[in-house]
């Protein structure tokens, strides 16, 4: 394999993946505080319905 060959390879597999990565930490922190948004909303819904509803599988992060 010729260092052009691998030049090439990390220019077409490791930008894609370094941009996916940092897209996806970045993402992290918004997708944690909307699912602490939906589980408030979750509860005040409940609370004026006077239902009960099982957190513990809503907590659950698949």
């Amino acid at each position: 394999m010729e260092i052009n060959d691998f030049v090439n390879l990390i220019a077409n597999i490791g930008f894609p993946v370094a941009t996916s990565a940092y897209l996806l930490i970045r993402l992290e922190k918004q997708i944690i505080g909307l699912t602490a948004s939906i589980n408030k909303l979750n509860t005040i819904i409940s609370t004026k319905l006077g239902i009960v509803i099982d957190t513990a599988e809503n907590n659950k992060i698949a």
